[in-house]
């Protein structure tokens, strides 16, 4: 099949039962990142957890965008898929002690991933249906091959050495990506399979959350108290589906793919980045608080992460929308610049009302924290629901 037949028979691709398997694993990598801030609930937990989803997030982003670029399905590709589940496995094992002495098996899993997407890599570079992608395969499977093996050389080193290697070898990734120049927009990710595999991704994390809410009121009497903040707690996450889904597209790509803005893409996809970690923060935060004492004052550590994590994955949103804002400028639709704009003002705007919270060390019971944030969500959605021009509301009305 030649690239041109290969793009126009998955002009609406989705994802695939295997990809599906793939982010299935990737559920448990998260859950034990997750488990690792519970742990440690303090700004150095949540560091050492923010240095850990690094390298979880490219092990899967680096398969998505081998994906949604050269969708082949044969029995090597799977495979090959189905040795890279078992590397995320064995990072799944392996992050709970991937900061301490005994990290090398961390390193090894992530180094085993890297190698098995460039063997993926070189398997279409010899495929003649791909011959134009050459330039690309190559970058990234010299650029790749070169940061898992100072990875695993890393694994031979003692800390904290070994954890200075790992810094170079994701920079070393990092770099083949960034500096791939016009390759971005000669060779595009797929228009609508990127955001529907960033956005099953982001069901992952929101599911983590949900998981986290409710096991921290499971521990509590089961009461008025506990419904409520069940219910509130719960709003959160489920506002922070709505934001993304109801808002956030795929324009950046078009950008791309259209007009040659490499810029107004990058920013699009490290936006996620934020996003997915503010996420999951946000749902260890509420577990952590609402299975605090009901009256007592929330620590002001405690009041930074929940609402720096909310914070964050609501300024993640925000850059997403000033991403697709650009695009609408370019493409010149009036309408859906100005209303990107303005989402992704009010994102930012909610974000630093919620900031304001820790830094003026205002003291809150877990209870009030929780409903000033499930406030400032709902408000998002209102607004939203008020200026959205495509919004299925307003399309039944008509």
């Amino acid at each position: 099949m030649s690239e041109k037949e290969n793009t126009s028979n998955n002009a609406n691709r989705h994802a695939t039962w295997l990809e599906l398997f793939y982010d299935l694993v990737f559920v448990v990598v998260i859950f034990q990142l997750a488990h690792n801030l519970e742990e440690d609930f303090s700004l150095n937990g949540f560091l050492g957890f923010l240095a850990l989803f690094v390298p979880v997030w490219w092990s899967w982003i680096g398969a998505v965008f081998y994906a949604t670029r050269f969708d082949t399905d044969d029995l090597g590709h799977r495979i090959l898929i189905l040795l890279q589940m078992v590397g995320a496995a064995a990072l799944a094992v392996n992050v709970s002690d991937a900061l301490e002495n005994d990290s090398a098996g961390f390193a090894l899993s992530y180094a085993a991933i890297r190698i098995i997407l460039v063997l993926e890599y070189v398997r279409t570079g010899i495929s003649k249906s791909f011959s134009s992608a050459t330039p690309l395969i190559r970058r990234y499977s010299r650029g790749f091959l070169c940061a898992a093996i100072v990875w695993i050389i890393s694994a031979f080193i003692p800390p904290p050495f070994r954890f200075v290697l790992w810094g170079i070898g994701l920079a070393i990734d990092f770099a083949t990506v960034i500096t791939a120049g016009r390759l971005h927009s000669q060779f595009a990710p797929h228009i609508s399979h990127l955001p529907e595999r960033i956005g099953l991704f982001i069901i992952i994390v929101l599911g983590e959350s949900v998981l986290e809410v409710v096991a921290g009121v499971q521990n509590r009497e089961f009461d008025i108290y506990s419904m409520l903040i069940l219910g509130l707690g719960l709003s959160i996450p489920f506002g922070l589906w709505w934001l993304y889904f109801d808002s956030v597209d795929g324009a950046p790509i078009r950008a791309l793919r259209e007009k040659g803005r490499i810029g107004v893409y990058s920013l699009w996809t490290i936006g996620h980045f934020p996003l997915v970690v503010g996420i999951t923060s946000v749902g260890v935060g509420l577990g952590h608080i609402t299975s605090n004492a009901q009256g007592l004052a929330l620590s002001y550590s405690d009041q930074w992460l929940v609402c720096g994590s909310v914070a964050l994955a609501l300024s993640a949103q925000g850059i997403l929308q000033l991403s697709s804002a650009y695009y609408y400028l370019y493409a010149g639709s009036t309408q859906d610049y100005s209303a990107s704009r303005n989402w992704a003002t009010y994102r930012i705007i909610s974000a630093g009302m919620i900031l304001l919270i820790p830094i003026l060390r205002i003291p809150l019971s877990p209870f009030l924290l929780v409903c000033i944030l499930a406030a400032i969500c709902t408000a998002q959605i209102v607004i939203d629901l008020k200026q959205h021009p495509y919004h299925r509301r307003r399309r039944v009305l008509k």
